[in-house]
């Protein structure tokens, strides 16, 4: 898999693109450290956008969500918490920038697609066409119950709700064709008669009949992203989306074997291979030297992994309350008690936790770690660690060769957690002709490199 002919660039003018993830929920941000400030001060939200804009990013993700995380039926204190509706807030951000994108996750599992439509539409006319979806499907009973159906859908039939809603949404933005509005205050109608199409769709989830009330935007659609990792997802993603996020973007051979199965999938189902952009979700540490890096990179992780952080993520994984316990100490000698998955959060199945309890113990016993460590080692890895330089040829190695197409950066800290991505490394990467020195379009589309909506 691995490529070690320096002549083997597959996609030598290659630039890598940057996205922010604004996470809201969360234990990665950290709140505790002097330098962080709000999570939910509209000043934080609008000096990341205009950071990542300074930088040339393409695009401001918002993390969304419709309940706070919960676990064994209480709220996950562990996690910073507090985002506002993405689409208010984007759309307040939108009068406060001038051209990175604005990308909203919304819930296709318990919105409506003839309203969310028209909200995204609203977003996307606001912005001048920068605005972007994440779709996502919620897959947990408790987000449910905020709802009077409550419960939670199948992992297919999340799919297929959300592959249906799509197919409104995009009626919905069709529905005013160019030419609708009447060109000459002559005319005797503002709008010409009968162009405006009535979108009517009955299916499995929805029955439909609106008349849409906005015309297209600058980007003809927002810009769909989405960010399943199963086959479902990945076979989702090919189908319907314009952007993939994705867990594969540490390590240069599973980045590469991610890119060729989503390639893959896109030749199934007939769209080009270059349809789809990849941009992994990840953590980027820089020091002056790679020794500072390195420690800068082992302060970031014991303050995401405090002590009540790591007994929460292995309370979760051994599947009962290790509150109580030394996160200083042992892994627990009890063996995990794991029930089927009934749609709380971080539940899994026995057979995984088996395997990783497993996991676990041997590593810690040989290199005597204790379960804060191991939790730190062997839990969620972050991403990228380095000087400018490294990383710069580095990140230029993974986009030539086709591995992703950049990342959605996830910054540690808010809301200053870019300023060394935006003055350090992507000065390195313009010296390299790996990254764009000015914004060459106005709409997310366009810096996305995205084929224009028919």
């Amino acid at each position: 898999m691995t490529r070690t002919d320096p002549a083997d660039v597959p996609r030598p003018d290659a630039l890598l693109h940057f996205g922010v993830f604004f996470q809201g929920v969360n234990h990665w941000t950290i709140w505790s450290d002097p330098s962080s400030g709000s999570q939910i001060d509209p000043a934080s939200f609008l000096r990341v956008a205009r950071t990542a804009e300074r930088g040339l990013f393409d695009a401001f993700f918002l993390g969304d969500g419709l309940r706070l995380r919960e676990s064994e039926g209480g709220i996950h204190e562990l996690d910073v918490a507090g985002r506002p509706d993405s689409i208010t807030q984007l759309s307040a951000l939108a009068a406060a920038t001038e051209r990175i994108g604005l990308v909203s996750t919304s819930n296709t599992t318990f919105n409506e697609p003839g309203d969310l439509a028209r909200r995204l539409a609203g977003l996307d006319l606001l912005s001048g066409g920068r605005a972007g979806w994440n779709v996502v499907t919620t897959h947990n009973a408790w987000t449910g119950e905020n709802f009077r159906r409550g419960g939670f859908l199948d992992h297919a039939d999340r799919y297929r709700r959300a592959e249906e809603f799509l197919s409104v949404a995009r009626a919905v933005w069709d529905g005013w064709p160019e030419g609708a509005v009447a060109g000459s205050v002559d005319a005797r109608s503002w709008s010409v008669p009968d162009a405006v199409g009535r979108v009517r769709s009955k299916g499995a989830h929805f029955d439909v009949d609106l008349v849409p009330t906005l015309p297209r935007s600058a980007q003809g659609h927002p810009v769909i992203f989405q960010a399943g990792d199963s086959g479902e997802g990945r076979d989702f993603a090919a189908r319907q989306a314009d952007v993939v996020f994705s867990a594969h973007g540490t390590d240069f051979d599973d980045a590469l074997a991610f890119a060729e199965d989503i390639r893959s999938r896109l030749r199934a189902a007939g769209r080009a291979e270059d349809a789809l952009r990849i941009l992994p979700g990840t953590e980027i540490v820089i020091g002056a030297t790679e020794k500072e890096a390195e420690e800068k990179a082992r302060w970031v992780r014991l303050e995401q992994v405090t002590p009540a952080v790591a007994l929460g993520i292995a309370s979760r994984l051994w599947g009962f309350d290790l509150s109580g316990r030394d996160a200083d100490g042992p892994l627990p000698a009890e063996d995990p008690v794991v029930a089927a998955y009934d749609g709380k959060f971080g539940t899994r199945q026995l057979g995984e936790t088996l395997d990783t309890v497993a996991e676990w113990r041997a590593k810690a016993e040989a290199n005597g770690w204790s379960l804060r460590e191991t939790v730190i080692e062997l839990g969620p890895q972050r991403g990228h660690v380095g000087t400018p330089a490294g990383l710069a040829e580095k990140f230029a190695r993974f986009v030539r060769h086709g591995a992703l197409d950049g990342f959605n950066v996830s910054p540690y800290l808010v809301p200053d957690g870019l300023d060394d991505i935006v003055e350090l490394l992507v000065p390195e990467l313009q010296e390299r002709g790996v990254y764009r020195s000015a914004y060459t379009g106005t709409t997310l589309r366009e810096h996305l490199g995205l084929a224009p909506v028919a």
